[in-house]
Order: C-alpha cells, then structure tokens, then sequence
C-alpha cells in the first residue's frame, strides 16, 4: 500500500504537519490500510498496544463503558487526526474503546514499527510527545469547564472543539455528524437537556439541527457562547 498518496490529506492536519520531513515519510513507510465497517471496534480498553492511527475517511468514536454498562464517549475524531500514543510510552493495554461511527479508512503504524522508528531517531520521542501533551491539555480545559463552565457553555465549547477537529484543522468544519446521544455522553448530560440546549443554540441562530448532524452557522457566536472570546 502506498500510503504517500495520503501525504498532502494528512499534511493538512497541524501535528503531522509540523513533523520533520524525515519522520512523516517514516511514518507513511511504515503505515498500513485499515478498512472498518460501521460500528466496527478498532480496538478495545484491555486490548494489547497496537501502534499510532490517522484517521483518514470517515469518524472514530473513543470512549469507555463502565461495570453498570454506561458509556462516556471521550471524543469524536476525523481526518486527519492521529490517536494511540499513550501506549507508545508505557506499553500498558489501550485506555478506551475506538468505534467507527460508519465506514471508516485508517493508517495504522504498527506498535513494533513506531518503536523501530523511535529507536532509530529518539528525537522522534519529542513530537509524540507533543501530540499525547496536546490532548492532555484539552483534556484539563474539559475538566476545569466541566467544574466551573454552566451546561450550555460546556455543550457550545464542545461543539466548537469538534468543529475545529481539536486543534488539528485551520478551517473549521460547519457539518457535525454527531448523534445528540453521543453529544450528550460527552457532557455528562441528559439526552433531554442536551437536546434542550441544542434547539436553544438554534434559536439564536447559532447551529442548525437535522438528524444525526448540527450544522454550525455561526462560528463567532459559537466561541462567545462556549466563552471562548476571539
């Protein structure tokens, strides 16, 4: 598989961007196709360490079900977003479940080979490190908003988030395709006031709703509403 003719896709994303030359044209040597159908696991919390993942077409919901069967989705990642690091530094099994939310197109850059990679250029080990620090950051900020924020700013601020692919894209996407179930796993709410807090979006104008998607129509609005400033 030639996995260069991905290059410029996954080169629009800010953390593959900023890699040394050298490291994206190892990582894509490296790099494998994955094809999973919809509501496929790509992997499961407890299963063995099995490298980094981009995400190429389609959308990967992370997130982890408890003993009582209630599930906390954590995010909802598209392309070109990368995943699976966490297990590159303390070779522990995976943390949460990867689900493909519909067919869905990966690279994955087997466990062994990241570490051949890693090995051979341990300055590598910094930019794989800024990609786990990044998402421990957003993962602080939720915290803090999740402690401090009222429920309609934490919902505007993880609409926003998602938009924005996380830090990872320059051009927010303005379609959502995110189930108010997911969303509202996401925030620790109700469906119902989850769905209430959407249509109170909507009425300021702010996302259109329409099944299974929540189109962003002002994205200005969306950071004020999430206190997000400029």
């Amino acid at each position: 598989m030639d996995a260069e003719q991905w290059h410029l896709q996954l080169a629009t994303g800010h953390w593959f961007s900023h890699l040394p030359a050298s490291f994206q044209h190892s990582l894509l040597a490296h790099a494998r196709l994955r094809q999973l159908a919809s509501g496929q696991y790509l992997f499961k919390r407890g299963d063995p360490p099995c490298g980094l993942y981009a995400v190429l077409e389609g959308a990967v919901r992370v997130s982890a079900v408890n003993a009582q069967g209630k599930e906390a989705v954590l995010s909802l990642v598209e392309t070109p977003y990368w995943f699976g690091e966490i297990c590159l530094f303390d070779g522990l099994p995976r943390t949460h479940d990867a689900l493909a939310m519909g067919p869905c197109t990966l690279l994955q850059v087997p466990q062994a080979a990241m570490l051949t990679i890693l090995d051979a250029c341990p300055v590598y080990w910094r930019d794989v490190a800024l990609l786990m620090s990044h998402k421990l950051r957003l993962s602080l900020i939720n915290i803090e908003h999740m402690s401090l924020m009222p429920a309609s700013a934490r919902l505007a601020h993880r609409l926003l988030m998602i938009a924005e692919g996380y830090g990872e894209i320059a051009q927010a996407r303005r379609v959502l395709q995110l189930p108010q179930e997911d969303l509202a796993a996401m925030l620790g709410l109700s469906r119902q006031t989850t769905n209430s807090l959407l249509k109170a979006l909507q009425q300021q104008g702010l996302i259109g709703l329409s099944y299974a998607a929540i189109e962003v129509l002002d994205l200005q609005g969306l950071r004020l509403a999430a206190g997000a400033g400029n």
